[in-house]
């Protein structure tokens, strides 16, 4: 699917840099490079092959901000002459503890919230005018199985923080799917992937790595995301397809 404008945070790295790659190989497409050191993200861009008519453009968004997104919004109209937004992507998330309940500090959990459930509605009620000036917009969120309340005992992993802030993202996802009929707003996990978080994650639970290429994760989520429709908005899949409960 070319022609589309898509923007996608935490876009200079991992899961988020490859979606980046791959969607500016395509034809007359723009991505929106969402970071939070605009000089160095700029820099490394420089180097990621473009498709014809393809262009990046990097604005800062901060998760940990929360006037980044609204300030992101006027600086792409005014100074870049956006009009529309076709996919929104939060994709940037932490992982900062590996802990079970009664081992987690209350400011773990605040951090996690921060980033992983509250920038992600930052984001969207900021973009949601850009969002309605497409014809068929989309707000497809990176969250994860360990999110999961129905498939918790097939995760025996200490995860907890990062968990319970993943389950908050996916019950907003599907709020938002009931309370905007127009909009495709979908909840996806990209995997276990070998990015610095999934490996750094897997070695912390005596892996050796993460179970999932990046390459794999990507291909996958390319797939879904250009098949995301209103017939399937309010959903939680997994990378392979495959639906998860919530």
């Amino acid at each position: 699917m070319s022609g589309l404008t898509y923007l996608i945070t935490g876009a200079n790295r991992g899961i988020g840099k490859g979606l980046l790659s791959a969607y500016v190989l395509r034809p007359n497409t723009t991505v929106i490079a969402a970071v939070r050191n605009i000089k160095s993200a700029t820099e490394a861009f420089s180097s990621v092959p473009l498709g014809p008519g393809s262009k990046i453009i990097t604005v800062k968004i901060d998760s940990t901000i929360d006037t980044d997104a609204a300030a992101a919004v006027e600086e792409l109209k005014t100074k870049y002459g956006i009009t529309n937004i076709d996919v929104l992507l939060p994709v940037a998330g932490l992982l900062d503890v590996i802990a079970p309940v009664l081992e987690t500090p209350a400011e773990q959990m605040r951090k996690h919230f921060e980033v992983n459930s509250i920038a992600p509605l930052i984001l969207l009620q900021a973009f949601k005018p850009l969002l309605d000036a497409s014809s068929s917009p989309k707000f497809l969120v990176l969250t994860s199985s360990l999110g999961s309340i129905g498939d918790m005992q097939n995760m025996p992993v200490p995860f907890f923080a990062y968990g319970a802030s993943k389950a908050a993202a996916n019950y907003f996802v599907r709020k938002v799917a009931f309370e905007n009929p127009k909009l495709v707003s979908m909840a996806f996990n990209p995997g276990w992937v070998q990015t610095d978080m999934g490996s750094s994650a897997a070695k912390q639970v005596g892996l050796d790595d993460a179970p999932m290429t990046l390459e794999d994760s990507i291909n996958g989520l390319l797939k879904l995301f250009d098949e995301a429709s209103l017939e399937k908005t309010g959903t939680f899949t997994a990378v392979s397809g495959e639906p998860i409960p919530w």
